[in-house]
């Protein structure tokens, strides 16, 4: 062979070489991108070929399949009380894709996952048709009916999250207004334009507000700064009176903050009394002698400043609440009443009220129990996991006897249950810097026990924008205590 031959021949050698290495490439590293890549339309159409698996809510599927008349898409999704759980499932729309436990579990649902290669080659040969596996979830059914129709009566922007705070089990997730999946889940533009009528509409229906957005968590989060100062050794005795004077002279600033009780009852009041009446300057002056650091520190165990899913992976990520860095005196006093530049999503609080009914123990919130396969059988089972200690039981028990006796003689009394031990917080959060232009947020924290070791923590934000209702009227305890009340006798009772 010549010289020019020579070149030529390896020139197109290295050209094949190339070539293999991408398909390759293709193939072994680049396939989960590709086949996930929105304008797929492949995957899209393999998607909706057979029927779907459901999600299941106590043993009764809230999600179906329905055949069509179109060739590329032959099933489309359906779903039962779709606005109600519309937080937890999500939607599988032909057309806008996977949301929430849709998209996490899209490949358990629509049958590809790589775990039922076997079963599929069976049923080629058997002539049966694909079906995707089933998503047990933790959710409580009475549970997410009462805190869905509490929040519909009240006709609120609002969230609510129940918790069972042994387990870190999600027994409720709820938010209002809602919408339903089943409206857009074709491919039809009819379907697309009411997809983009909800993106576009005031009350924000798409928004997911339990685990999604965060607001000012106001005076719910005295619990926090309670659990701070005691496990830090700021307060011993929480019946012993303090130094905080009311109105309390904000650190290195002229301003002053009262509280809604009034100076008589709040001024040098013990822990216990201020959590009773809610008395701010008990828990600013708190917050400003621990200090910035050891107020991060404490939140941060539990679970502030961090991820937190509400299942192992995938798209039920919540937010991230912020206990901020560098804040200075008057912005570290502020938060011991959860006010300034401190967030929180009604997960998070949710999860400080559950790890306080757990003598201090945070666990891993998972809305998830169990996978199966097209044949029921358990593909993967979630167990409870511990998430940290986030204050000792010590602790936990002092601010416990704070919240009860918050619920049996103070502002929480409207979520008592006869034959239930209830602990409570109630909370009111001023959002914007023209806070008397603005309507604050309402907020509602408890637990319930049973002497049978039952348990449960629930957390209810409300954003009164769209009610018909005065400011004096706004309160946690006004708006969000009854929800509250309903959701712990859905879990609790017998």
């Amino acid at each position: 062979m010549n010289r020019p031959l020579r070149h030529i021949a390896i020139f197109c050698g290295l050209l094949v070489l190339g070539l293999l290495l991408r398909v390759n490439w293709l193939q072994h590293v680049d396939r989960q991108e590709l086949a996930q890549h929105k304008h797929n339309d492949r995957v899209r159409f393999e998607r909706f070929a057979t029927p779907r698996g459901d999600i299941i809510v106590g043993g009764k599927a809230i999600t179906g399949s329905k055949e069509t008349e179109s060739r590329d898409y032959a099933f489309r999704r359906t779903y039962k009380d779709g606005p109600m759980y519309a937080p937890v499932t999500g939607y599988a729309s032909q057309s806008r894709g996977t949301s929430l436990l849709e998209r996490t579990y899209d490949s358990i649902l629509s049958g590809q996952d790589d775990r039922f290669a076997f079963r599929h080659a069976k049923d080629v040969l058997t002539g049966q048709p694909r079906r995707g596996g089933d998503v047990i979830t933790t959710i409580d059914a009475k549970a997410q009916k009462a805190a869905y129709k509490g929040l519909t009566d009240l006709g609120a922007r609002g969230a609510v999250v129940a918790l069972d705070p042994s387990t870190g089990k999600v027994l409720s997730l709820v938010s209002t207004p809602s919408y339903n999946p089943e409206v857009f889940a074709g491919i039809s533009f009819k379907e697309s334009d009411r997809f983009t009528a909800l993106e576009k509409k005031k009350g924000k229906p798409l928004a997911n507000r339990p685990l999604r957005e965060t607001y000012p968590p106001g005076s719910t989060f005295k619990i926090l700064t309670a659990a701070a100062a005691l496990e830090h050794g700021v307060v011993t005795d929480v019946d012993a009176r303090t130094d905080a004077v009311s109105p309390y002279p904000l650190p290195l600033s002229s301003n002053k903050i009262g509280s809604e009780a009034g100076d008589a009852v709040c001024s040098k009041a013990s822990m216990k009394t201020a959590m009773q009446y809610s008395c701010n300057n008990v828990f600013l002056d708190a917050a400003a002698e621990l200090g910035e650091d050891r107020m991060r520190e404490t939140a941060e165990k539990f679970g502030f400043n961090e991820d937190v899913y509400a299942d192992e992976f995938g798209d039920m990520l919540a937010t991230k609440s912020l206990y901020p860095p560098k804040l200075d005196k008057p912005g570290t006093a502020l938060t011991g009443m959860g006010q300034g530049s401190l967030t929180s999503t009604p997960m998070q609080m949710a999860m400080v009220t559950a790890a306080l009914a757990n003598d201090g123990k945070l666990m891993q919130p998972y809305i998830v129990d169990e996978l199966r396969g097209p044949d029921l059988s358990t593909l993967e089972k979630n167990e409870p996991m511990e998430m940290s200690q986030a204050v000792s039981p010590e602790t936990a028990k002092k601010v416990q006897e704070m919240m009860e006796h918050t619920a049996k003689e103070g502002s929480a009394q409207r979520a008592l249950i006869d034959g239930v031990t209830v602990g409570g917080k109630t909370g009111t959060a001023q959002r914007g810097v023209n806070v008397r232009d603005e309507v604050p947020y309402g907020w509602f924290v408890s637990y319930g026990k049973k002497d049978d070791g039952r348990s449960v923590a629930v957390a209810v934000f409300i954003d009164p924008t769209d009610m018909d209702i005065s400011r004096s009227d706004i309160s946690g305890g006004r708006l969000g205590a009854p929800i509250a009340k309903s959701v712990m006798q859905a879990v609790l009772g017998d």
